[in-house]
């Protein structure tokens, strides 16, 4: 990894000490610059070029448990000194006399990237993929009545320095590509949708047809229009791999972070050790897969990223701990302090997280099913946090009659609990596969990897209108 400094150190030793000597327990600088760039066609026309530059260092100073937060868009010692005795007005203890010694740790880079973004000359390239992926989606039939695309992309470079002489610099690189497709048949309209993304340059692109990713959003749509009304009720249904895994990220993930946890605020805060699932479910988070959207070489406490064991055979083995949630729950830190940006501090936070495989094959999972539903792609929903309660559309689903997938279903819904559906899973599939998704808590919004293999879930409520 190419080495690069964001912060003269002599100026985070000085900041640093300075908020030791005003008391705080520890203290943090997090110092990001931001590069994005972003294109999107509508109406078979490039609708929007933008791009922008954006830096920042974000304070923190700790006092036992609690937590002050500034920061500042100036790399200046003056403006950092006055925020931090700012901050450290709110909260003043006895001074402590000190000297940081700062440990430069390099690091492995697991995501190596061939076209960065600063060095993108590449603005026709993507032009031309857009304009493909229109072409593509209107030739597939004329019932579509709109297609939009979008090209992201952004490269943010961080250094971290911290009180306990911890200085660390990465480089994290991200590209995601957008299909969308309306389709009308008379009155009734459909959308599909499909957004790969992994955490690379343009590169990501030359492993993605440009018409292929506009075709599975634009039969995704096309098969929804005429599709039959859902059956309603308690119903066994079978969960694709990939997105499937939204329904564990939302409505279990989020209660396994120490952010939830610390607070009793998760149903899962004293269950460790204890069966919460079926034995059939084994679950992780981890950063260290290499260029997957939701990984990191280290998180954004300065910490290298790991693998954690959430769910070992339906036994609760771990919790997702950032540095304060290790402070207040006793856990050990897992490498999972992230955070959006400079503007906000860090929290614990998912990274890749997913089922893990099992052994069924999808047909074995059908011919287990009698009359029930195929969930081929979820869509979004809502989750009540602490409870894991949560109210899920399914993108794209099917009947299942007799261990056979029959016909296509609009306007399902899945609703039930977290922790409930992690009870119900009786069969998990082979073919493990990964979605990208962006997801919001208090730290902010950051990438993040949803998976799972292909799922039976024995029941769970289904709500339709058939």
């Amino acid at each position: 990894m190419t080495s690069f400094s964001l912060l003269a150190p002599a100026i985070a030793r000085d900041v640093l000490d300075h908020a030791l000597a005003l008391g705080a327990d520890f203290a943090e600088l997090f110092v990001e610059r931001k590069r994005r760039s972003q294109l999107s066609l509508l109406s078979s026309q490039i609708e929007n070029i933008s791009g922008g530059l954006d830096f920042g260092i974000g304070v923190r100073l700790c006092y036992g448990h609690k937590v002050l937060y500034g920061y500042t868009n100036l790399a200046d010692r003056n403006e950092l000194l006055r925020i931090v005795t700012l901050l450290a007005a709110k909260d003043r203890r006895d001074p402590v006399v000190t000297a940081t010694a700062f440990d430069f740790t390099r690091l492995t880079d697991r995501n190596p990237i061939a076209l960065p973004l600063s060095a993108d000359k590449l603005l026709e390239q993507k032009i031309a993929y857009l304009h493909a992926m229109d072409a593509a989606a209107r030739a597939e039939s004329d019932k579509v009545s709109q297609f939009s695309g979008n090209v992201l992309g952004w490269e943010q470079e961080v250094e971290i320095f911290n009180s306990e002489g911890v200085q660390v610099s990465d480089r994290r690189h991200y590209n995601r590509i957008m299909a969308q497709t309306i389709a009308l048949d008379g009155g009734e309209q459909s959308v599909g949708y499909e957004a790969p993304g992994a955490m690379k340059g343009w590169e990501h692109a030359e492993s993605i047809d440009p018409r292929e990713l506009a075709l599975i959003a634009t039969r995704q749509a096309l098969v929804k229009l005429g599709a039959a009304p859902c059956p309603s009720g308690k119903l066994p249904v079978i969960m694709e791999s990939g997105f499937g895994g939204v329904i564990f990220h939302e409505a279990c993930g989020h209660l396994l972070e120490t952010t939830s946890v610390a607070k009793k605020a998760s149903v899962f805060h004293d269950k460790m050790g204890q069966l919460i699932a079926n034995p059939a479910v084994s679950a992780v988070d981890e950063g260290l897969q290499g260029n997957a959207w939701g990984s990191i070489n280290v998180d954004d406490e300065g910490m290298a990223t790991q693998h954690t064991q959430l769910i070992k055979d339906g036994v609760l083995t771990g919790f997702l701990v950032d540095r304060m949630g290790a402070l207040r729950t006793g856990y050990a830190r897992t490498g999972s302090g992230r955070r959006e940006s400079y503007k906000f501090a860090p929290a614990s936070r998912m990274r890749n997280t997913y089922i893990e495989p099992g052994n069924y094959s999808l047909d074995d999972m059908l011919a287990t099913v009698e009359h029930g539903i195929y969930a081929k792609r979820m869509g979004g929903g809502s989750v009540q946090p602490g409870t894991g309660e949560f109210n899920f559309n399914v993108q794209e689903a099917y009947l299942i009659e007799g261990g056979r997938i029959t016909r296509p279903l609009k306007s399902a819904t899945l609703i039930g609990t977290g922790p409930q559906v992690l009870k119900e899973i009786s069969m998990v599939g082979r073919d493990l596969a990964l979605s990208a998704g962006m997801c919001g808590s208090v730290s902010g919004s950051i990438p993040a990897s949803v998976g799972q293999p292909p799922l039976k879930v024995d029941s769970i409520l289904v709500g339709g209108n058939a």
